[in-house]
């Protein structure tokens, strides 16, 4: 029992990776869920930008903003004592200077208490992951399908089919390690794809629609556990579903309180 509470860091992922051993990865945007979650085993909880789709009723991750993440990861920071805590770096709070990024990275470890941040994309974000990782802040990077970037793909069908971009994924996974990073998220690519990519660095990979040769795997929580029912990507799996279940309690107690049958006298004073 003492070994499986044992903090989860960065260099216990790569430890994960060297002995094969699988990495479990999920979304948290509370402190509920992120105690849940932690509660659960779970090795490394995203607080991620999906927070805008799941819970603020936003058709991308684009309008989330830093100020938002930092209220989130905050409310995770504290609710987590084993897993590795990770927050999505938003939209365009990286890309506008490297200086820029390190005080919008520093925001979110110093006031969300966060123990890394992730940013996606490739070659364009390597001198922010060298900066970020030379300033002492660890960094996740992200590639294939990068939300952030959806008005410019236009679509959210897979990346990485074609020879091209198949190859630029592999470099700019080699990229992000030399630069620094400590994992990969690899969203949304071929499973082939995804086991070049994992037997071609020597830090983690964590897929998420990439099949299963990656080093370890992470869902958004509210679709794994069927809350959000919007759109069910193929990738995700529901080990529950709990909008069903949500929608019927409730009709249960509008019921009884309708029709008097609650409070009963065992639950009143």
């Amino acid at each position: 029992m003492g070994s499986r509470r044992k903090k989860i860091t960065t260099e216990a992922l790569r430890a994960m990776k060297a002995a094969e051993q699988k990495i479990t990865a999920l979304t948290a945007y509370d402190h509920l869920f992120a105690t849940l979650l932690d509660e659960s085993g779970i090795d490394l909880i995203l607080v991620g930008d999906s927070v805008a789709t799941v819970v603020q009723g936003e058709d991308t991750t684009v309008p989330v903003t830093l100020d938002q993440m930092i209220y989130h990861a905050g409310l995770v920071s504290r609710a987590v004592k084993r897993a590795f805590v990770v927050g999505d770096m938003p939209f365009l709070t990286y890309r506008v200077s490297t200086e820029e990024a390190l005080h919008n990275a520093g925001r979110l470890m110093q006031d969300a208490r966060v123990e890394a941040v992730k940013i996606e994309g490739g070659q364009p974000v390597l001198d922010s992951v060298r900066r970020l990782t030379d300033a002492g802040i660890p960094v996740m990077g992200h590639l294939g399908l990068t939300p952030q970037s959806i008005h410019n793909f236009g679509t959210y069908k897979v990346r990485g089919e074609s020879e091209s971009e198949a190859e630029q994924i592999v470099e700019d996974a080699r990229c992000l390690e030399q630069a620094g990073a400590f994992a990969v998220v690899l969203e949304k690519i071929p499973s082939d794809v995804a086991e070049t990519v994992t037997k071609a660095v020597s830090i983690p990979t964590v897929g998420i629609g990439a099949g299963s040769g990656c080093d370890g795997q992470i869902l958004v929580s509210y679709d794994m556990l069927g809350l959000f029912t919007r759109f069910r990507p193929r990738f995700v799996r529901r080990y529950a579903e709990l909008a069903e279940q949500i929608r019927t309690a409730v009709q249960g107690y509008c019921s009884d309180v309708r029709e008097g049958d609650f409070p009963n006298a065992d639950e009143s004073y």
